[in-house]
């Protein structure tokens, strides 16, 4: 029996396990809104900016598996892009609805006309424009399987007059095939693993986010071998736990220095599930280890003597019974020692938790993960909110952690926070918004009312942009043009349909933001943050700081007054996270 494409649509959303659809309608969308209006089983959420809906269907796909966006003619699906370069690097499949002008328009300049092949090509798995109602079908399902089973984005062009077009279904078209396979490397590629396992004292674990489930074979791992565990950022919150005897730290550029030197100091690295990209944290001169379940990634970051592709639970649950149990502990024993120096370390700025309007965001972030339920969704901006987020941010029964660790996209937390509230409407969903990140998408802080979604936003208010800041002072250009004019967020939002809170001083942190977790309904919480907070860690380093005193000693005893002016100002950023 003909009928609508649209119609037909939605059916193949639903069974692909779509609950909702995040989009602006207007024209050529307009046919899919009827269909999805009548139909009554997808959930529209009417976003104010497009861009907002695909970061929230991003979350839709981290967590329950798919996500759909849709963007009408021209701007609105132009406005999706940045969302969904996010989704796609993140590995999230998500299903973009591009609407187009009418076919008849297409290729002439016309009103909104775009090339939908062309925009998404490099942000997709797979990109495609219907041309004719008969094709849809086939279309669609090629697309679904292309996001699940290529972990990304999909995106389908769809004119107005095809949407709304009469189409017969193909026999087997709208099915989606939901293959489950076990896949791991061969057994001789797992023995000769397991070798190299067994004859080496010093090993290393580095897990990433493809650690997700896979967390009780990593701890077995671990067990037999005494190897500490190191993660990356958006592996942190699955092994930075009270369960996790073996934890030594992160490593990366927001890590702590016990992760980085516990990868160095070993004999064998072994890398799983991580695409880590910042190469010049990764040793050179060990045997490297990596495990993933796209082979494509291997070697792509560090000197991989051993790539294996495969699931890492399926892998490590057949790896586990051919590994000796190691005696020695001593490697361990130290890693540990330094990730809980690390950590005293860090708490100068908990103790010292700064003066009015200048609060040490440490303390708020420290306060947060106190305050905070242990299945508690965190979404970070990208910026010193992440450096916070990275610090002090702790796993717990069944916590997450995400932000745009791949992209590296501004904006990113609010619109995350959406689709994690939509997506687990039973747990406690906390945004950490800095305030330009925030201000970026403001827009969407109604879509959070409309909805009345809990969501609690906590705005990092340092009135600067933080990041870019200490990125310009650390490569000695001049600090220009990071300045943040803010509004007060909490007046603001209060008439947006939020319950706010303003927290000035120090000592109003731990009870206002008390208050405010426990608030029903959505809330923002404007922090008044110290703008020159610091991403490094006070380790007052006594050798480097006598070098530079003899380097500027030399020139001033030899008269060169403005070699040393530039040699401070070009070290400024240095300088401070030498001194605290």
């Amino acid at each position: 029996m003909a009928k609508n494409v649209s119609d037909l649509l939605v059916e193949m959303l639903v069974d692909a396990g779509v609950k909702r659809v995040y989009a602006v309608t207007g024209d050529s969308l307009n046919p899919v809104n009827d269909a999805i209006r009548r139909d009554g089983r997808l959930k529209w959420i009417h976003v104010r900016h497009e861009e907002a809906g695909a970061y929230a269907a991003s979350m839709d796909a981290e967590l329950e598996g798919i996500g759909c966006c849709m963007g009408s003619s021209g701007p609105g699906h132009v406005h999706l892009v940045n969302g969904l370069y996010d989704a796609n690097r993140a590995g999230n499949p998500v299903i973009a609805i591009a609407s187009t002008i009418n076919t008849d328009k297409l290729g002439q300049d016309n009103f909104q006309e775009t090339n939908p092949m062309k925009l998404f090509d490099d942000c997709s798995k797979y990109v495609y424009t219907a041309s004719t109602p008969k094709q849809f079908s086939h279309m669609m399902q090629t697309a679904i399987q292309h996001a699940t089973q290529d972990r990304g984005v999909a995106v389908v062009g769809l004119p107005g007059d095809v949407a709304s077009a009469k189409t017969s279904e193909i026999p087997t078209s709208t099915q989606n095939y939901r293959p489950k396979t076990i896949f791991r490397p061969t057994d001789e590629d797992l023995q000769k693993l397991a070798d190299v396992l067994n004859k080496n004292k010093k090993i290393t674990l580095y897990c990433g986010h493809g650690c997700r489930y896979a967390k009780e074979e990593v701890l077995s791992l671990a067990e037999k071998l005494n190897a500490p565990i190191t993660y990356s950022f958006r592996g942190k919150i699955f092994f930075e736990t009270d369960d996790n005897p073996y934890k030594a730290g992160m490593n990366g550029l927001l890590g702590h220095k016990s992760g980085y030197e516990a990868m160095k100091e070993s004999n064998v690295l072994v890398m799983l599930g991580t695409d880590f990209p910042y190469s010049e944290f990764l040793p050179d001169d060990n045997i490297i280890v990596q495990v993933d379940i796209q082979p494509e990634r291997l070697g792509r970051r560090a000197k991989v003597d051993i790539g294996l592709a495969g699931d890492i639970k399926d892998t490590l649950k057949a790896l586990l019974p051919l590994i000796n149990d190691q005696s020695e502990d001593q490697f361990l024993k130290k890693s540990q020692k330094k990730f809980k120096k690390t950590e005293e370390d860090l708490m100068i700025y908990v103790k010292n938790k700064g003066k009015e309007k200048e609060i040490h965001p440490e303390y708020v972030a420290y306060t947060i993960d106190e305050l905070a339920t242990d299945d508690a969704i965190f979404t970070v901006d990208t910026g010193m909110s992440a450096v916070w987020a990275a610090r002090f941010l702790k796993g717990k029964k069944n916590r997450y952690l995400t932000g745009s660790f791949n992209h590296g996209s501004m904006a990113n937390a609010m619109p995350m926070a959406i689709g994690a509230s939509l997506s687990c409407p039973d747990r406690q969903v906390i945004s950490f918004s800095g305030d330009g990140g925030i201000s970026m998408l403001f827009g969407d802080l109604m879509t959070i009312a409309q909805y009345q979604l809990p969501v609690k936003i906590i705005v990092f208010n340092n009135r600067v942009l933080g990041m870019v800041k200490l990125e310009m002072e650390v490569a000695g250009y001049e600090d220009w043009q990071t300045d943040m004019v803010n509004p007060p967020f909490d007046e603001v939002a209060k008439p947006m349909g939020f319950s706010t809170f303003k927290i000035e001083h120090p000592d109003e942190v731990s009870s206002t933001m008390k208050k405010a977790l426990s608030t029903d309904g959505p809330v923002l919480v404007n922090v008044y943050t110290d703008p020159d907070a610091l991403a490094m860690p006070p380790h007052v380093d006594f050798d480097q700081v006598k070098g530079f005193a003899k380097s500027i000693t030399r020139l001033l005893v030899d008269g060169k007054t403005d070699e040393v002016l530039d040699i401070v100002k070009s070290n400024i950023g240095h300088l401070k996270s030498l001194l605290g």
